[in-house]
């Protein structure tokens, strides 16, 4: 995989002496495609044929949802990068005991959902969609998931939310972008190029998107759970949201890699959520 980034970026920097401008695009547009979480085995659809599906609309785009009723409080799950809603399994079958309501949603690009790219302001809105929809007391996120759960409740600032969930969330979209950058080897023609584009079209330059700080205008109580050795989000990343979230705890853990998808995380979740 890293000798194929090099060699995509090696060319993308060729034609960054051409036309910057097109390169930047090209890059861009790498970056916001995801190769994987769109199609599901058969164990993952008889997984998702439990639940009740519904298509919400954004714009152009549908919104793929999908519950699992109870009467318990409403609970809305927001998978990460190249996942989709199947990776909520474990959890779900353990809310579903608890009589927890339980909607979980394909990102944009991902899944059943619309959109040939992804990104985390535009899964926001999604999220926005989903949360009008059905009103949930919680919202869990898993990685880009997470920082655009953050997004959703920095913009909308919705009242009725309790409690957030951040599982291995990433900070801050800069640190997104460099590491993409620097797997990429792109060059600082490429680089320039990337950030001009994104304040084009969004008013803004990467930095400003910054979930860390955009929790310091959010009141809702949050857990964070994130691990040491995560090798895709830095642990420093929940060391940032924890200095600027009043309202946050963070727990951390080892071993448990990027996914934390497994037993011990799920009680975490549900102490959290319970009390």
């Amino acid at each position: 995989m890293n000798f194929l980034s090099k060699t995509i970026g090696f060319f993308i920097n060729l034609i960054s002496y051409i036309s910057p401008k097109l390169a930047g695009k090209l890059a861009l547009s790498l970056f916001s495609t995801p190769f994987r979480g769109k199609k599901f085995n058969e164990k993952e659809s008889d997984f998702l044929d439990t639940a009740f599906k519904e298509e919400l609309q954004h714009e152009d785009l549908n919104i793929m949802t999908y519950r699992w009723l109870g009467k318990n409080k409403t609970i809305l799950l927001a998978h990460g990068w190249e996942s989709n809603a199947t990776r909520w399994q474990p959890l779900v079958e353990s809310l579903k005991t608890q009589n927890y309501n339980i909607i979980a949603l394909d990102a944009p690009a991902h899944g059943r959902s619309g959109s040939k790219k992804f990104n985390a302001i535009l899964y926001s809105e999604f999220i926005n969609i989903v949360s009008k929809k059905f009103n949930p007391d919680i919202i869990i996120g898993h990685s880009v998931g997470g920082m655009a759960t953050v997004f959703y409740q920095h913009k909308y600032q919705n009242t009725e939310l309790e409690k957030l969930v951040l599982l291995g969330a990433p900070s801050n979209f800069t640190g997104v972008f460099n590491r993409y950058v620097e797997m990429m080897g792109y060059n600082k023609k490429v680089d320039k190029q990337m950030n001009e584009i994104v304040l084009e079209k969004y008013g803004h330059l990467p930095a400003y998107f910054s979930a860390a700080d955009f929790t310091k205008n959010i009141d809702t109580s949050a857990l964070l759970i994130h691990d040491e050795r995560d090798r895709i989000i830095p642990y420093q990343d929940a060391k940032s949201f924890e200095q600027n979230y009043a309202n946050a705890q963070l727990i951390t853990t080892q071993g448990f890699g990027h996914s934390l998808n497994n037993e011990t995380i799920i009680e975490y979740i549900n102490k959290y959520i319970t009390n």
